[in-house]
C-alpha cells in the first residue's frame, strides 16, 4: 500500500470505531427517555434532557433524584447532575490542543466533549485521526443519542405505572452499570464503597437528592487528599 491507501484505511477505521461507539452507546438512550418519563417528566422534557445536557451519567443522576422527590428535589437533581458533569472539564483540556482554535469551533466541540468521544480521539496516533474520531462519535452518539430518547420515552408513556415494569428501580441500575468497569483501582473501590453506605445512611433521615449530594463529599476529600491512590514512592496503584 502507498501513503494514500494507508491513510484512507486508516480513516476507515476511525469512522468504523467511532460509529461501532455511537451506536453501542445510544441504545441506552432508550433506557434513559423511558426512565424519565417513568419519573414523572413529559416526553418534551426528556428530549429536552438529552439535547442540552447531553451527557449520560448526568442525565441518569438527575432523573434518579427527581424520581425520589420530584419537584421539591429538583435542586438536589440539579446538583447531582452537575456534579457528575465537572469530569468533562478535565475532558475539554485533554481535547482542547487537538480542537484547535477559534471560538466557534471550541464552542461547539465543547457539546460533544463526553467520555465516549474523548476516549476514541485519545486512542488515535495521528493528530487527524485523533479530530477525525471526535467528531465521528460525539456527533454520531448525539444524534443516536436524541433519537433514542425520544423512542424510550413514548414507550414509557405506553408503559404507564412505571413499578409494573420495574422501572421505577431501573435508573439505579443504569447508573450502576456505568460506574462499574471504573471500579478498577483500589482507590476507586474504597470511594464507590463508603459514597454507597453514607447515601444508604442518610436516606432515611434527609430529603431525596440529599444524601447523594453529601455522598459526593466523599470522593471530594478521597481526591483532594489522594488517599488509596499512588504511593508516593511511585509505585503502581492495586
Amino acid at each position: 500500500m502507498d501513503d494514500a491507501d494507508i491513510d484512507a484505511h486508516a480513516r476507515r477505521e476511525v469512522w468504523r470505531e467511532g460509529l461501532g461507539v455511537a451506536v453501542a452507546t445510544s441504545a441506552y438512550g432508550i433506557s434513559f427517555g423511558a426512565l424519565a418519563v417513568a419519573a414523572g417528566l413529559d416526553v418534551w422534557q426528556a428530549c429536552v434532557l438529552s439535547l442540552l445536557m447531553f451527557t449520560g451519567g448526568s442525565q441518569f443522576a438527575f432523573v434518579g433524584v427527581f424520581a425520589a422527590g420530584g419537584v421539591a428535589a429538583l435542586p438536589a437533581a440539579v446538583a447531582s447532575a452537575a456534579l457528575l458533569g465537572v469530569r468533562n472539564l478535565a475532558y475539554g483540556m485533554r481535547m482542547s490542543p487537538i480542537i484547535g482554535r477559534g471560538f466557534r469551533r471550541r464552542a461547539l466541540a465543547a457539546h460533544f466533549t463526553i467520555d465516549e468521544s474523548t476516549a476514541v480521539a485519545i486512542s488515535q496516533d495521528d493528530p487527524r485521526l485523533r479530530l477525525l474520531g471526535f467528531w465521528v462519535t460525539g456527533v454520531g452518539i448525539f444524534l443516536g443519542w436524541n433519537a433514542t430518547t425520544l423512542i424510550g420515552a413514548l414507550l414509557g408513556d405506553v408503559l404507564g405505572d412505571p413499578k409494573q415494569w420495574g422501572l421505577d428501580a431501573a435508573a439505579a441500575a443504569a447508573f450502576l452499570a456505568l460506574l462499574w468497569p471504573r471500579l478498577k483501582q483500589r482507590q476507586a473501590i474504597v470511594v464507590g464503597v463508603a459514597a454507597a453506605v453514607v447515601a444508604a445512611s442518610l436516606t432515611p433521615v434527609l430529603m431525596p437528592g440529599m444524601p447523594v449530594l453529601v455522598a459526593a463529599l466523599v470522593a471530594v476529600i478521597v481526591g483532594w487528599f489522594n488517599w488509596f491512590g499512588t504511593a508516593r514512592t511511585g509505585q503502581e496503584k492495586i
